[in-house]
């Protein structure tokens, strides 16, 4: 994808062109982020206490117990939203589902480990582990370019 932008002072207020060969998944999502105004916040409560969660100190999502938690640097809070809402809040480039219950930051992971059978091990900077599940297994594969 090219980006190009243009600085005309006769412009009132911004307008975006989308030129393309054909209506893609990848123009889809562009018109579809373009086009967004809920909010991208994503608020988590602890000891009674409501905390709006900076994406970028969320080291995953996880669902559990009927309940969504967020776990950060400061801790685990929970979280109103269901996952599919926070996946579609949270930035496409840094934050991957890796299974049906759980979502991680790719900035926070320490590394994936290839040698289990059918699924992919996961150690995130805080030293917990996790899996991506067999589901998921070619869409990380793909991610990381393997």
């Amino acid at each position: 994808m090219q980006v190009e932008i243009k600085i005309d002072s006769s412009c009132t207020e911004p307008r975006v062109l989308i030129l393309t060969s054909a209506v893609t998944d990848e123009v889809n999502h562009m018109l579809k982020k373009l086009s967004e105004d809920t909010s991208q916040i994503i608020s988590g409560s602890k000891n009674g206490k409501i905390k709006i969660l900076d994406q970028a100190d969320l080291i995953r999502i996880y669902a559990g117990d009927k309940k969504v938690f967020a776990v950060t640097t400061e801790g685990e809070y929970i979280l109103r939203q269901r996952l599919y809402e926070l996946e579609e809040r949270l930035d496409a480039r840094w934050f991957v589902r890796i299974s049906n219950s759980e979502i991680i930051n790719l900035k926070k992971v320490s590394h994936f480990d290839f040698n289990f059978t059918g699924t992919i091990c996961v150690r995130l900077s805080d030293s917990t582990v996790t899996y991506v599940s067999r589901r998921y297994v070619s869409k990380i594969k793909k991610l990381l370019g393997i």
